[in-house]
C-alpha cells in the first residue's frame, strides 16, 4: 500500500509517500522560515496563501509521471489541530484530490502523527510508553496504551515550550524561528550565571505553564547589558531552566505509571540537551529507554501524516468533497471524534 500524506498545520507544507513495505519513499517539506523571520513570526493569511503555492509545486516535484499517482492507494492530511485557513488549504487539495482520482481520503491528527513519527524508523517501540511532546504549540505528557489509546496527563496552561523558546529568543534579537537559534547561543553561554525558576515542578499534577517564566526572562533581558556573552549566558540558563522542567514532570509521570519507555517527538523534541539530559534520566532512574523521532522528521512534515494514515486505514473512506478541519483536535478527543 502506498499512502499519500498531506500536511499544512501551520507554515510547513509538506507532502510524502509512505509504502507499507519500504518504508518512508519520499519526504518533501517547504518552510517559510524567511517569510517568517522577515515578519517576526507566523501570520496565518500569509501562512495560508503560501501553501496555495507550494502544495502544487511540491506534488508536481513528488509525481512525474501520471503512473505514479495512480500508484497512490490512500490520501492523508493533518485535519487539526493547527491554524484553520492553513488547514483549509490541505484539506481541500487532499479532498478534491482524492474525488478526482477515486482515492480514499482519510483525516488525521497532527499530534498524533507526532506522537508516533518514531515508529518510522524504529520498530523497537513497544506499547505501553510515556511520550513528552513538545512543540511550538503544544506541550503534553501522553501515557499511551495502544494506537488509539491515549491517557492526557499533562497539559500546557499557556505558552507551550517552543512557543516561548520562540519568544525569548526574539526578546535576545535572534532570527526566527528561534528555538534552534537560542540553543545555538546556548552552548558559548556560562553555566549558572543566571538561575532562572522551574515552574510547577511541585505541583501535584503533571501540568506544565511556561508564561511566567518568560515574563522574568524579559525582565532579565530588559535590565541586563546587551552583550553577546550576556545573552549566551541568558539562553543557557533559560533552556536548562525549561528542558529541567519538562523533563522532572515527565519523570513523574513514568513513575506514576511504572514504565521504562519514553519517547519524545515535536519539534523540541530536536533539542540537543533535552535529549542528552532524557538520555541520562532514563538509564539511572528506570534502566529504560528514550525513543526519538530522526531530525528530519521531528518538525512537521508529511512523512509522519502518510505513515499515521497507514495506521488508521480502515476508517478511511471513499472520496466525497466533505473538507473537515478541526483546529482544537486534541489528542484525547480522538476516540470521541467522528470521521
Amino acid at each position: 500500500m502506498k499512502v499519500l500524506g498531506i500536511e499544512t498545520s501551520c507554515d510547513d507544507t509538506g507532502i510524502a509517500i509512505y509504502d507499507s513495505k519500504k518504508g518512508l519513499l519520499i519526504n518533501e517539506v517547504y518552510n517559510q522560515n524567511i517569510l517568517n523571520n522577515k515578519n517576526g513570526g507566523v501570520i496565518p493569511e500569509l501562512a495560508s496563501r503560501q501553501h496555495m503555492e507550494s502544495i502544487t509545486l511540491l506534488l508536481k516535484k513528488i509525481f512525474i509521471t501520471e503512473k505514479e499517482m495512480k500508484d497512490i492507494n490512500l490520501i492523508a492530511y493533518t485535519a487539526g489541530p493547527g491554524l484553520v485557513s492553513s488547514l483549509l488549504v490541505g484539506a481541500t487539495f487532499a479532498c478534491s484530490l482524492g474525488f478526482s482520482r477515486n482515492i480514499p481520503v482519510i483525516p488525521v491528527n497532527h499530534m498524533e502523527a507526532h506522537l508516533l513519527s518514531p515508529m518510522l524508523h524504529s520498530e523497537l517501540i513497544k506499547f505501553p510508553f510515556i511520550a513528552l511532546l513538545v512543540s511550538g504549540k503544544h506541550t503534553q505528557i501522553i501515557a499511551v496504551h495502544q494506537l488509539g489509546q491515549y491517557e492526557l496527563l499533562g497539559n500546557c496552561l499557556d505558552d507551550a515550550a517552543g512557543e516561548a523558546f520562540d519568544k525569548i529568543a526574539k526578546l535576545l534579537g535572534l532570527k526566527y524561528p528561534g528555538g534552534p537559534e537560542l540553543s545555538k547561543l546556548a552552548c558559548s553561554g556560562i553555566k549558572n550565571v543566571f538561575h532562572f525558576p522551574r515552574p510547577m515542578i511541585h505541583h501535584s499534577n503533571l501540568n506544565f505553564s511556561f508564561s511566567g517564566l518568560k515574563t522574568y526572562v524579559s525582565k532579565v533581558i530588559e535590565k541586563s547589558d546587551k552583550t553577546l556573552q550576556t545573552k549566551a549566558n541568558i539562553a543557557r540558563a533559560f533552556e536548562d531552566a525549561v528542558i529541567d522542567t519538562l523533563l522532572i514532570k515527565t519523570n513523574k509521570a513514568l513513575k506514576e505509571k511504572k514504565w521504562k519507555r519514553l519517547v519524545i517527538a515535536g519539534g523540541v523534541s530536536a533539542n540537543y540537551l533535552l535529549r542528552q539530559k532524557a538520555e541520562k534520566m532514563i538509564q539511572e532512574d528506570f534502566n529504560g529507554k528514550v525513543f526519538y523521532t530522526k531530525l528530519d522528521l521531528s518538525t512537521d512534515n508529511g512523512g509522519m501524516i502518510a505513515y499515521l494514515g497507514f495506521l488508521r486505514q480502515k476508517q478511511a473512506k471513499k472520496p466525497q468533497l466533505n473538507i473537515l478541519v478541526k483546529p482544537k483536535w486534541s489528542i484525547s478527543d480522538l476516540c470521541l471524534f467522528s470521521l
